[in-house]
């Protein structure tokens, strides 16, 4: 049950699955769609245009260690979409290194990115394989930003911000509610991990290009304080992120306070049912195609050391288009060559921020970044 296909868009039934197939058949890149549902798999993958263009397979498969390693087998890389990663993440993750393959996600879970180093870093590593998770516009847009601020020598503090215009999947709800209930979300202090107030408040952020200010949370900790926990030119970092939606923001601590008071004192498997439910109900179709006129994004670095300052904004539009390409990104590069650095490792030190930048403004997702320097 190998496969010849060098590629695995695993979760591909999903909205951002779906979206990495598409870009995949403009690279030419032949691919494996998988699933644990065959027909919802084949639906999303038939509703892509043109993927009749590109040499693609369509497999049902169990969401086990042993079924996805026979089924991955052959395999250069698997981009994996099923999340909460920190749920369902390990049985990839160890298909990856059974078969020897490279591995990234779409994933926003801070608490998933650590226990994935833990647990993972070391023996990709010694396979000479990447494990990059979180490669999505809500986390590498921001990192592509830092690192042209850091391209300026001196600068040790980055303060992070990303907003978006559109709602949340089902999948992208079901991240914030585990989050929220199953981990502590954390920023860099002096190179130490340091907790975000448990309090679930929302914080009023200056938006840059606009006069209202916008609403943000931690967001689970976001990707940031990984990356760069171990990056030498970095102590510390700070990162928030929302939707430009004011009364939707004002919405989300309501809808995880009750979701918690729903879990106290029940069993594991029942707190999953509840964040299951609740995610539901706030969305549970498949999103309608993005908008470019309706779903912006936009992310915002301040970077500060002792007597230097950089700021670095760059505008872009539909940020699920943005996860996927980068996804197809990596996926050309991986099938071609080494990435730069194995093990775990973030987008921008796997395949470099501007060759990022460079993807993501070819295809027209992102305005040429706005970046000011003061020493």
């Amino acid at each position: 049950m190998a496969t010849d296909k060098r590629v695995v868009v695993y979760g591909a039934s999903g909205y951002t699955g779906r979206l990495i197939c598409e870009y995949l058949r403009e690279y030419n890149i032949p691919f494996l769609a998988a699933g644990r549902d065959y027909k919802r798999v084949k639906e999303a993958v038939d509703a892509v245009p043109g993927v009749e263009t590109v040499e693609h397979e369509v497999v049902e498969v169990e969401h086990s260690v042993a079924a996805l390693t026979e089924q991955f087998r052959g395999a250069t890389v698997v981009l994996n979409t099923v999340g909460p990663f920190a749920r369902y993440g390990h049985e990839v993750a160890q298909a990856c290194l059974n078969i020897g393959a490279h591995y990234t996600d779409t994933n926003g879970e801070q608490n998933w990115m650590i226990d994935a180093e833990e647990r993972y870093g070391a023996e990709f590593a010694a396979q000479g394989l990447v494990l990059s998770p979180g490669l999505a516009q809500m986390y590498t847009i921001g990192e592509i930003a830092a690192n042209l601020c850091l391209e300026t020598p001196g600068l040790d503090t980055l303060d992070i911000e990303v907003f978006w215009k559109g709602y949340p999947t089902v999948a992208s709800t079901n991240t914030i509610l585990t989050n929220a209930a199953f981990a502590k979300a954390y920023y860099l202090e002096q190179n130490e991990y340091v907790e975000w107030p448990a309090d679930g408040g929302l914080y009023e952020l200056v938006v840059p290009g606009q006069h209202e200010l916008g609403l943000a949370l931690p967001w689970g900790g976001t990707s940031h304080p990984v990356w760069f926990k171990k990056d030498p030119r970095v102590a510390n970092v700070r990162a928030l992120g929302g939707v430009f939606d004011r009364p939707l923001m004002q919405g989300v601590p309501q809808i995880v306070t009750a979701a918690l008071q729903q879990m106290e004192g029940l069993s594991l498997e029942e707190k999953y049912r509840i964040v299951d439910e609740q995610s539901a109900q706030v969305r549970s179709e498949m999103p309608p195609r993005e908008n470019p006129r309706i779903n912006t994004s936009l992310d915002s670095v301040y970077a500060s050391g002792p007597l230097g300052r950089a700021h670095c904004v760059i505008h872009g539009n539909c940020n699920y288009k943005q996860t996927a390409l980068l996804n197809a990104h990596a996926a050309a590069h991986l099938v071609q060559q080494q990435p730069r650095k194995v093990g775990f490792a973030s987008s921008c030190q796997a395949f470099g921020h501007r060759e990022l930048l460079g993807t993501l403004r070819s295809f027209g997702l992102v305005l040429e970044p706005i970046l000011q320097i003061h020493h």
